[in-house]
């Protein structure tokens, strides 16, 4: 069985320490996405400084819909029915507090699904059938922080095509 060793206490620590640096990593990411949601103006929220691309909006919607879906409703059993093609094409501007609470909805839902997890929770096989190389649940949520760090980098260039910045430091 996964956890079983010598030192119990040990896995235990290890444990406990994944999920603790899983959650702050969360918890970090969705301060980056904000910082950057907030750096330009509200006017320029929803714009698009290239021709192909998104705009921060859509891109912090696509980000609420994918932790929503994929640990929402993947994970912790929410229900939740994603519309993909509309958090890109969504052509409602809505109020960027009102888009952010939504997004700090889905992370607060995050850190609370990984708050509930034990081992055999985080080892259990994901059941999204299209997710292949991810087999567990623990994988999924690596990949949903890694697929967040990712917007973040676009974000960045958003952010400063729009003539903004975000005045945080280089930050890996």
């Amino acid at each position: 069985m996964y956890g079983t060793s010598q030192n119990p206490g040990q896995t235990a620590g290890l444990f406990d320490n994944v999920k603790s640096e899983l959650i702050r990593y969360f918890q970090h990411l969705a301060q980056r996405v904000e910082r950057h949601a907030l750096a330009v103006p509200e006017e320029k929220f929803w714009h698009r400084p290239f021709a192909f691309g998104n705009s921060l909006g859509h891109l912090v919607l696509h980000l609420t819909g994918n932790l929503n879906h994929y640990i929402g409703a993947g994970i912790a059993g929410t229900g939740y029915v994603r519309n993909r093609q509309l958090e890109f094409t969504d052509p409602n501007r809505y109020p960027r507090d009102e888009v952010l609470q939504r997004f700090r909805e889905a992370v607060d839902l995050v850190v609370r699904t990984i708050e509930s997890m034990d081992e055999t929770a985080m080892l259990r096989p994901v059941t999204f059938p299209d997710r292949h190389p991810i087999l567990t649940q623990f994988g999924l949520l690596v990949v949903c922080a890694a697929h967040m760090n990712n917007h973040i980098g676009q974000m960045a260039w958003l952010v400063q095509a729009l003539g903004s910045h975000t005045g945080e430091p280089p930050v890996w």
